[in-house]
């Protein structure tokens, strides 16, 4: 019997838009990418809550936002994504962006194409300025990601053998784990390609449509 799906939840960074590494993209704008790379090494894995404080609440507090702001903005789409998600309203499914990024570019997309639901961590901007504060509703992703859509299926009423997972790196291998059909995309994470459904090998999200009819 062929699988019904209701649900695809969506990484952001190279899957939507272009580009893996926004936060260090960030880094480079605002002129702390020596710094940054060292606290990301030392603290994304293991601690987190060390790292928004170390570059949030210091490194980046009371910098001018236009250059982070000019990121958002300027982001490119990934190739093919307007034949996307026009593909997934005909087919009427739920569907939400899960991303480790800045709340502000998925947001974009959102108003862009339709998104139902946005999960993202958020870089406060408060009179032009970094404010210090930073909320982090996905983390670096891991088991954050795989609990926003157990979550998400619980309010919505829909199993998890019903959601499709689109990612690319190492952060969605717990999603992938989650749900009834992962499809790597565009992947650089051996280890994700093997839990993977689906591999597609391409930078236009059109490669994709074809794996989401069966």
């Amino acid at each position: 019997m062929k699988q019904e799906y209701k649900l695809i939840c969506l990484d952001c960074d190279g899957v939507l838009v272009e580009g893996r590494e926004f936060w260090m993209d960030v880094h480079k704008a605002f002129g702390t990418h020596e710094q940054g790379k060292m606290l990301t090494e030392k603290y994304l894995y293991n601690d987190y809550k060390k790292l928004v404080e170390e570059v949030a609440h210091k490194l980046w507090k009371g910098k001018d936002a236009k250059p982070f702001l000019d990121l958002v903005k300027n982001r490119k789409y990934m190739k093919g994504i307007k034949e996307f998600f026009d593909f997934i309203k005909k087919k009427g499914w739920v569907c939400a962006i899960i991303s480790g990024n800045d709340l502000s570019l998925s947001r974009r997309v959102q108003k862009d194409f339709g998104v139902d639901y946005v999960f993202a961590n958020e870089l406060v901007i408060k009179d032009g300025k970094v404010s210090g504060k930073y909320n982090w509703m996905v983390g670096a992703g891991r088991e954050r990601k795989a609990k926003i859509i157990e979550d998400l299926c619980r309010k919505l009423g829909i199993d998890l053998n019903e959601v499709i997972y689109i990612g690319d790196t190492h952060y969605d291998i717990e999603a992938f784990k989650t749900v009834g059909k992962a499809i790597a995309f565009n992947a650089e994470s051996e280890e994700l390609k093997k839990l993977a459904h689906v591999v597609v090998d391409s930078q236009d999200l059109r490669d994709v449509i074809p794996h989401l009819e069966t």
